[in-house]
This record gives C-alpha cells, structure tokens and sequence, in this order.
C-alpha cells in the first residue's frame, strides 16, 4: 500500500431514501477504517430513516421498508459511529457533494458534537473524474479489472471504492500517497467553499461571501448590513443545517468583532477624556 497516514482514513458509503441532502435519510452506513498501520475495522448497519422510502429508490438499492422497519433510527447508533470513525479523516465516492453533506446532516439533526472542520476529505470520483471520467462501476472495472456485482449495497460499494482509492494512487505517478495532498486533488471547483452544499467561501481577501443567489460573491458583512433580514431568512429556508450552522459562525464573527471595536472606541474615549482632565 502506498499511501501514508498521519491519522486513520474511513472510507464510507451510505444508502439513503433519495438524493436530497437537507430532507433524505440515511438507510444503510458502511465504513471502512484504514488506520496508520494498515490494518482494516468495518463498520456496517441498517437504519431507520424515520420516512417512507420510495419503491423506485428501493428498487435501486435493494433496501425496502421492511427490512428497516426494526432497525435502529440514526439518533440510536450517532454515538457509535462518531465512535468508530475517531478522529480519521473521511473518503468515500462523490463523497464531498453528498455523502458527507448527508452523514454530517444527519449527526447534526442527532446533536451529536462531532467536528467535521479538522478533517480532510478524499473524493475518489473526483480524482477519477479528473484521470478518466467514469463512473464507479467503470472506475472498478479500469482500475481493479473486476466487475461489480452487487452495486449499491453500502458494504460492498465502500469495498470497491477503497479498491479503486489504492489501485489509483498506484497508477498515477503524480498522485502522492498521503490523505493531505489526495484531499486537495479531489476538490472539485471552489476549494475555499465554506459549507459541502457551496453556499458559503472565502473570497481572494480571506472574507466569508455569499456564493449563490441575489448576493453572490458580496461579503457577510457588508450583506449584514445593507440587508440583515436576509440572514434570518436563510435560518428559516430550506438550507443544509451544515450551512446554517457556518453562517451562524460567520455572524458571531462579525457580531464579537463589532463588539471588540465598540469597546476600543469607548476605551479610547475615557482614555481621553483623563487626559483632557489632567492636563
């Protein structure tokens, strides 16, 4: 094997109800610890959504309602998978657009406090995508000259995609095999982006920006002030709770430094105004 790790990597799959990040559940969690010294630990369990699973979903996956129905709901096992992922960095196939938006989701909605920003994330399609443009099945098949036979079942997606991980960085002269530089390739578009779904980055300044809509590419700040209901209506509309959460952050920011600023000023004044006393 060569790839390096300074911390374990956990490469996951999730089978969920559908492909909305914000409303769809997870069904089915797979993951695959790689820790520093090469050994592997699985981790696989059933999930009970709490909603319907529609059947052209079902027929996809091949999880149905009633396989789930007794199965623990995510809230129940939150724990154990903070426990069993540790402090490892993440990897997973088109892993950065859903299944990690989805699993942080998820923990979130179960209060868990499990902190996805010191992590580095390695998104197999992407580097896929940027050497060949395939999709996993092909991807499988390229890399390990192996088909997949039973697609779509979290355990045996996760397998194949940390197949796929390893025969890469064996292909690729120019990929360097530690999770720092794979997590930076497998970016795609903005690597500044604050928030999985993009509606939040970080502009050339180092400043918090809107990236979509009416106010994109304008600060926080400045948006703060010229519209500050528009903050509110974000909290209250149909955003990843990952996103909320980041522009909670961004606010606080803005908020203590005002707060800081405020204080200087008044300091400032008394300060003056003694020596306007005293002279």
């Amino acid at each position: 094997m060569n790839i390096s790790l300074k911390k374990p990597l956990a490469i996951f799959d999730l089978e969920t109800t559908g492909t909305n990040v914000t409303s769809d559940r997870i069904v089915e969690i797979a993951i695959i610890k790689v820790n520093t010294d090469g050994t592997e630990e699985k981790y696989l369990k059933r999930v009970n959504p709490e909603m319907p699973i529609p059947i052209e979903v079902s027929e996809i996956h091949g999880i149905y309602e009633k396989d789930i129905a007794d199965a623990p709901t995510f809230s129940q096992i939150a724990a154990e998978v903070v426990a069993f992922i540790g402090d490892a960095d993440l990897a997973g196939y088109n892993s950065n657009k859903f299944d990690i938006p989805v699993l942080a989701e998820e923990l979130m909605r179960a209060k868990s406090t499990f902190d996805v920003s010191n992590r580095q994330f390695v998104d197999v399609q992407n580097i896929f995508h940027k050497m060949e443009q395939r999709t996993l099945s092909a991807a499988y098949k390229f890399y390990c000259n192996k088909e997949i036979e039973n697609a779509h079942n979290a355990m045996y997606d996760a397998e194949a995609t940390w197949d796929v991980l390893k025969a890469q960085i064996e292909r690729y002269d120019q990929l360097e095999g530690n999770v720092d530089f794979l997590s930076n390739f497998s970016k795609a578009g903005n690597n500044n982006l604050l928030d999985f779904a993009g509606r939040l980055a970080i502009n050339d300044k180092g400043e918090a920006i809107y990236n979509f809509g009416k106010h994109k590419n304008k600060t926080i700040k400045d948006v703060a002030k010229t519209e500050p209901g528009y903050y509110g209506w974000m909290l209250d509309a149909d955003f990843p709770l990952y996103t909320k959460q980041c522009l909670r952050k961004e606010m606080e920011k803005i908020k203590l430094e005002k707060e800081i600023k405020e204080t200087t000023v008044n300091l400032e004044d008394k300060l003056n105004a003694l020596k306007n006393k005293f002279k």
